[in-house]
């Protein structure tokens, strides 16, 4: 039950509540009334949302692609599953059917399943189809025939002007012209939704699903007729799945980069783990060793009865390149190194190792970042950039300068108290303001920078930041020292 505006009402019902008369929406009052020792308990729709989610998360075990039922006001207690394609796994759709049933009794629920060429259909049939609760190929029109219209999931209004019409069933709709129809609806919003449902249920509009996670790339699956409950078990069964889906990656020449293992056990609850790589990989070994030290978080339970590996993150695999005339070609490959940066970082969890990675600014202090293995991001790629030092100071400092021109390269400059003479200037390399980030000409002018070197043979990356023809500055431009070469 639940309080609202207009009292306490029954937010759920069960089978021998119905059978006594009390439905869903009926106030605490007039339940009472009807069975004075009725039973009831405040209601948790946050936790109701959880469960169901977590039930979300089990069906994928069946289907990839399968999310929480939100296409209808009053359906929060309604789950989809796109089983194409996924049927035969269970040894055909109707099976399937009474698998899921059957599990889902088993940990307490009372479902009503059933399956159609669309989601209107077959969420009609679920609720509404007395028998028959699978829907053949082309045949959502004459499944749907006799079945009361609500299970269009129209609104209330929409009901109560069908009624009035002497519409109650689906079948009703089919042959009454659209137009005439339309003009009998208090207003075009409501005409719109009857149609748009019943086309939707019939399959002449289409009606999209999203995933609650994305769908993988790639996608290897076993099942156990004894389920699982020791590690060994279940790093042989990683062993058989990471195969599986290599050679499906090979075929096409892909690599992955984040795989995820799902164990789903006998009592409805499903476990996760998953790996990254700093670079695509299809070698079963290599993901064999980060699995290792993260199986142990699986925790089986009674027992894991179905084990399925997702391929979250694929790319194109390139080819790598070797020094034939080494003893040992994949000592310092791209490869080896990649290698070593993935066990390091899923030793402890991700983010734990970081590179920096070049970022859209043309600002030196703002032109990297860093990035994760996790990251979209080759770490054996060495990108083309601009020459810069090898050490970019962390903030820009002052320097004295003499120079011969004022917007010339310097002569001689003081930095940290210590002289510094001039024998070799390029430059000037010209950086404007990003407007877009800052909008005071103040504290954000034009950069000239400069590579110089001085008599000991240091180089140093300076700038002038403004130019003296410029009338808007508050005093002359000033000098900097932003970096050191090696």
């Amino acid at each position: 039950m639940e309080a609202g505006a207009k009292g306490v009402r029954l937010t759920a019902v069960n089978l021998p509540a119905q059978e006594l008369g009390l439905h869903m929406g009926m106030t605490l009052a007039d339940a009472r009334a009807i069975h004075p020792d009725l039973e009831t308990a405040q209601a948790t729709p946050e936790k109701d949302q959880d469960r169901l989610l977590a039930l979300a998360h089990w069906c994928g075990r069946y289907s990839p692609w399968v999310n929480v039922d939100d296409s209808y006001a009053h359906s929060n207690h309604g789950l989809w599953i796109d089983a194409s394609g996924c049927a035969h796994l269970f040894s055909g759709e109707h099976k399937m059917l009474d698998d899921i049933k059957a599990r889902l009794k088993g940990f307490g629920f009372t479902a009503e399943v059933a399956m159609a060429d669309t989601p209107g259909a077959a969420w009609a049939l679920a609720r509404f189809g007395s028998r028959q609760k699978h829907a053949a190929p082309q045949t959502n029109r004459q499944a749907l025939k006799a079945l009361y219209l609500g299970g269009l999931r129209l609104d209330q209004d929409a009901l109560v002007l069908l009624r009035r019409l002497g519409l109650t069933r689906i079948g009703q709709l089919y042959h009454l012209p659209r137009a005439a129809l339309t003009r009998r609806f208090k207003s075009q919003e409501i005409s719109a939704a009857v149609m748009t449902r019943l086309d939707q249920a019939l399959g002449h509009r289409h009606e999209p699903i999203s995933p609650l996670t994305p769908p993988p790339n790639y996608r290897s699956r076993l099942s156990f007729a004894d389920p699982l409950q020791i590690l060994d078990g279940i790093k042989l069964s990683l062993e058989k799945l990471l195969e599986t889906l290599c050679i499906s990656l090979t075929t096409d020449q892909k690599g992955a980069r984040v795989l995820t293992l799902w164990a789903y056990r006998v009592d409805g609850k499903v476990g996760s783990v998953r790996i990254a790589a700093s670079r695509p990989s299809r070698d079963p070994k290599h993901f064999q060793k980060l699995f290792d030290e993260k199986l142990e978080r699986i925790d089986a339970g009674f027992g894991i009865e179905t084990l399925i590996l997702n391929a979250d993150v694929v790319e194109g695999l390139t080819p790598d390149q070797v020094d034939l005339q080494k003893d040992d070609v994949h000592s310092l490959s791209p490869k080896a190194l990649a290698e070593l940066v993935d066990r390091v970082d899923n030793h402890d969890g991700t983010d734990t190792v970081f590179k920096t990675a070049p970022a859209e600014s043309h600002i030196p202090e703002r032109a990297c970042r860093t990035v994760t293995i996790e990251d979209n991001h080759d770490w054996a790629d060495t990108p083309t950039k601009p020459v810069r030092p090898f050490r970019l100071l962390p903030r820009p400092e002052q320097i004295q300068v003499m120079a011969e021109i004022p917007e010339g390269p310097p002569l001689t400059f003081t930095w940290r108290k210590v002289p510094r003479r001039i024998v070799h200037a390029e430059g000037p390399e010209r950086i404007a303001p990003e407007w877009w980030q800052d909008t005071n000409p103040i504290r954000n002018n034009i950069r000239d920078y400069y590579r110089v070197e001085d008599t000991e043979g240091r180089r140093y990356w300076l700038f002038r930041d403004g130019l003296y023809e410029d009338d808007t500055r508050q005093g002359p431009p000033q000098w900097f020292m932003h970096g050191i070469f090696a």
